[in-house]
């Protein structure tokens, strides 16, 4: 009778071992999911926030020549500057509907939002995460103000 009793211990320590095994298995690919689609989701969170600054840039660059050449005073010239950053983030490729901007005569606004597919998380239902940034620029010119050249 003995014999027969450690028999069944073994047998249900056994499967005890091999759930342990798998559950571990997935705890560990969860974690590395999370090191390689954190770094992706950081990567993709800088590449937007550094497109939209530029953008911005490129908008701010589309001075008002009327303004400057009568009254000196430097001024974007608002149509110009949307058009100038909405295209920039379009050659790279941003949807149309995932960017907003806005302009006065000071100052561009850029907004963008992407969806960074993920690598391994997809294996537990994440699929993407949503990035967004903003940046703005104005014009500067010279070093000590910025409504005088």
């Amino acid at each position: 009778m003995k014999w027969l009793r450690a028999l069944n211990r073994d047998e249900s320590e056994a499967g005890t071992a091999t759930v342990f095994v798998v559950a571990f298995a997935v705890v560990l690919l969860v974690m590395a999911g999370l090191v390689v689609d954190g770094g992706l989701a950081l990567n993709a969170r800088q590449r937007v926030a550094d497109d939209v600054e530029q953008a911005a840039r490129a908008g701010s660059a589309h001075l008002d020549e009327n303004i400057l050449r009568n009254s000196g005073l430097v001024r974007i010239e608002p149509g110009a500057a949307q058009e100038a950053a909405a295209n920039f983030l379009a050659r790279r490729q941003y949807p149309a509907g995932s960017v907003t901007v806005t302009a006065t005569d000071r100052l561009v606004t850029v907004r963008a939002q992407i969806q960074q597919r993920t690598a391994l998380l997809s294996l537990i239902f994440i699929d993407h995460f949503t990035i967004q940034a903003q940046g703005q620029a104005r014009p500067a010119v010279g070093i000590t103000g910025e409504d005088t050249p």
